[in-house]
């Protein structure tokens, strides 16, 4: 009987933790591969390192394009951990579609500069709603977070918001008529050679329509 209750204990606890993962709703997009992500022009500038994503090198996007929601996120929470090196520069795209190469059309972009010459810091929404202010610092990890529902987006670097943006509903962006609320994936920005920024624990939360 002893051995009935044990091993019933057990097993309740091991639902119970596999409950409390389903009911977080956190799902990893990166396993420390680059299984599940896809690149095209400039492949290089994207590695693994120590399990983590390295980007370094010329223009080029790095596309999720595994299985999770097919790739097509509307509403959601995104978080990953970023690191930056003195003077880098990259971004975080949302609402995007793969391009073999070139800026991304489609979607926006969230910041993710600390000490780079664009005074556009870390968690602009990028020249939509700019934050001058440098909320994280190189050479440590740091947590950039995005939620978009409905047309408003907030973004929090370390748990502090430093964007709140709600787009208008009859926004034209000239020269950028696709740089608005859509769907779409998330794609890591390689902004130029001398840039060294480090990604890892990417995870989202897909919210209701």
């Amino acid at each position: 009987m002893k051995k009935v209750l044990f091993f019933l204990f057990i097993g309740l606890n091991l639902l119970a933790c596999k409950t409390n993962a389903q009911d977080d709703g956190w799902v990893s997009i990166f396993n420390g591969t680059m299984e599940n992500w896809k690149v095209g022009k400039n492949a290089t500038s994207f590695s693994i390192e120590d399990g983590a994503i390295k980007v370094n090198g010329p223009v080029a996007h790095l596309y999720y394009d595994g299985p999770v929601s097919k790739r097509i996120f509307k509403n959601f929470e995104f978080k990953a951990k970023v690191k930056t090196l003195p003077g880098a520069n990259s971004g975080i795209y949302f609402h995007t579609s793969y391009q073999e190469g070139g800026w991304p059309e489609r979607g926006y972009e969230v910041q993710v500069n600390n000490s780079h010459t664009d005074w556009r810091r870390t968690g602009s929404l990028y020249n939509i709603s700019d934050v001058r202010e440098t909320w994280a610092k190189d050479n440590e990890w740091y947590t950039e977070y995005i939620k978009v529902e409905g047309r408003r987006v907030i973004i929090k670097i370390n748990d502090n918001v430093v964007v709140d943006y709600t787009e208008p509903c009859d926004v034209k962006r000239e020269g950028n008529p696709l740089r608005v609320i859509s769907g779409g994936t998330f794609a890591l920005q390689a902004h130029d050679p001398k840039s060294v920024v480090y990604y890892k624990d990417i995870m989202v939360k897909i919210l209701p329509d």
